[in-house]
């Protein structure tokens, strides 16, 4: 008896130790943008894409740290003042889990820098900061039943908004393998789908949320662009049902006077019909069909990514 009793123990004693699992990543949260001119970006965001500016936040000396631009109840546009001109214009984008501390101790066992512990925002939703393969910092929230997040539920969503809901992020990868095995290895994600545009070199991979169908979109590329070029490439895809009307829905709109852009609806190499918007700072919102021209699926390129 007592040799078995040993035996059993020494067995438990060579069992690996259980590793943390991982929770739940339930969507895309936000993307976070700076901007040169906080007046001008807030017309273009609520006038002329119709969201509603939810609430801001300011820095102790009483000037604009950033506000909320509300998509839909989990989603929003946060904009910040630029911290200085000619720069990327991404901040951050953000995704949303069920349990931020569990994400966080859970991260750490893969080898992620995370915090010692997971603090509350100024409007009190658990949230910290990682960063991926490309240095893009990726905030981890959660919303607490406390934060304004659900405070807000339902609120400021009558309005004559575009869109009611981000499909996608698009993001600048230099190399897929990293980008994997950030995404795909330890967050979770599942690849959908990849596109190129000449049918040598792949261009776009598309990875959805392992919990939701919210997905971000790598945006492959040999060389990165420059600083000021990125905001083309960055972007935010806004899902709409019907694109015509949605042009239409635009060119009535009073703010399209004061928008010099061309507007013109495309079929991507995804065969999903699109429209491309530009704010002041030129980052792009591409407003896109959830179907295709057909409704059959694209297939994914075999391409080769550019390294």
């Amino acid at each position: 008896m007592k040799t078995l009793i040993i035996t059993t123990l020494l067995a438990a004693m060579l069992l690996p130790a259980q590793q943390p699992k991982r929770p739940r990543i339930l969507g895309i949260s936000h993307i976070a943008l700076f901007v040169h001119d906080i007046e001008k970006s807030r017309a273009y965001y609520t006038d002329l894409l119709g969201f509603k500016e939810v609430f801001k936040l300011d820095k102790p000396d009483g000037s604009l740290s950033l506000t909320f631009v509300k998509v839909n109840d989990r989603q929003v546009i946060e904009l910040f003042p630029e911290p200085a001109p000619d720069t990327d214009r991404l901040n951050h984008i953000s995704v949303q889990v069920d349990d931020a501390e569990a994400m966080r101790v859970y991260l750490a066992s893969k080898g992620i820098k995370v915090p010692d512990k997971v603090p509350k925002g100024r409007i009190k939703n658990s949230n910290f900061n990682i960063k991926d393969a490309d240095g893009h910092t990726v905030e981890i929230v959660q919303y607490e039943p406390d934060g304004w997040t659900i405070r807000d539920k339902g609120k400021a969503l009558d309005g004559p908004r575009i869109s009611a809901r981000i499909m996608h992020l698009g993001i600048l990868v230099g190399a897929l393998e990293p980008a994997m095995n950030f995404y795909r290895d330890i967050l979770g994600f599942e690849e959908i789908w990849r596109g190129s545009r000449d049918g040598k070199t792949l261009n776009w991979v598309n990875m959805k949320v392992p919990d939701g169908t919210d997905y971000i979109e790598f945006m492959l590329y040999d060389t990165i662009p420059g600083p000021t070029a990125r905001g083309t490439q960055h972007h935010i895809c806004l899902e709409v049902d019907d694109i015509e009307k949605s042009l239409a829905d635009l060119e009535k709109r009073p703010a399209r006077k004061s928008y010099t852009r061309p507007m013109e609806i495309r079929t991507g190499i995804n065969r999903k019909r699109q429209l491309n918007l530009f704010d002041p700072d030129g980052t792009r919102a591409e407003l896109m069909e959830a179907s295709t021209v057909d409704g059959k699926p694209t297939p994914s390129s075999p391409a080769p990514p550019p390294h």
